[in-house]
């Protein structure tokens, strides 16, 4: 019995060893997640020192909350991240986000040497400045086996790598009748610039003017002969749509009824 205790004793080490990532396993979750894209889910701050996030997916917020005063953000809610770097430690896999947070220019691109009156940088004198950031997926202990799969589950209360656009996102958050009026291609009442746009592009022609302090813009948008529409804002609100048939010399038909 004893005999069979050391033998077990005897085998824990490798065991353990086992349980370390290999260099294949470095490799592939090193390719697996280079360049990868996430929509943020929340205010993700601008951060030389990586960020924290543990292996259940928590964070301090506190400490969140203290970089994007100090450094503002380097991504809002719904905007897209992409990983430009990641690097492997003893209990965190540290990830580099929008190419981190650089001020561009270092010393060395201060530098200049010259022979007589005439000098040159030694540096680059192109180096542009990031406004990224870093996180940090933290362990309890020594990373053992690990896949992409794993870190996405763990940051998935931070960031989304489904790669959802903004677009996509805000489409989700506005009210649905605005959101099935812009997949239909029409506008209502209530849509404001950005939303008209999004729905039937650019107009025409536009008309601004200032009636008792309060001011209105007309949009058009279509030609004669055909159908043309005319949306009315207030401020950056649409508060009237009208849609008439123009023919050949200006003559107009009834107006048509808003689909």
């Amino acid at each position: 019995m004893r005999r069979w205790a050391w033998v077990l004793l005897a085998c824990l080490p490798a065991a353990a060893e086992k349980q370390k990532l290999t260099e294949e396993e470095r490799l592939m979750l090193i390719r697996g997640l280079m360049a990868e894209t996430a929509k943020a889910k929340v205010m993700i701050p601008r951060s030389k020192k990586p960020l924290a996030v543990d292996e259940k997916g928590v964070w301090d917020k506190e400490v969140w909350e203290a970089a994007s005063k100090e450094f503002g953000p380097a991504a809002r809610v719904g905007e897209l991240v992409t990983v430009t770097k990641v690097e492997i430690k003893d209990d965190r896999v540290e990830l580099e986000l929008n190419n981190g947070l650089k001020s561009g220019r270092t010393w060395r691109d201060r530098v200049q040497v010259g022979v007589g009156n005439s000098t040159a940088p030694i540096g680059r004198s192109d180096a542009q400045a990031s406004a990224g950031s870093n996180i940090a997926v933290v362990f309890a202990a020594k990373v053992t086996t690990l896949e992409v799969a794993d870190v996405k589950r763990i940051l998935a209360p931070v960031m989304d790598f489904d790669k959802r656009t903004v677009t996509e996102n805000y489409m989700e958050n506005i009210p649905a009748p605005i959101r099935e009026a812009i997949q239909n291609k029409r506008v209502i009442e209530g849509m404001d610039k950005d939303q008209v746009m999004s729905a039937v592009g650019r107009p025409l022609r536009k008309e601004r003017q200032t009636v008792d302090g309060a001011d209105f813009e007309d949009w058009m948008y279509g030609r004669a002969p055909g159908k043309l529409t005319f949306v009315t804002f207030e401020g950056n609100k649409v508060i009237k749509v009208k849609e008439l048939y123009a023919g050949l010399g200006g003559s107009t038909a009834a107006d048509l009824p808003v689909q």
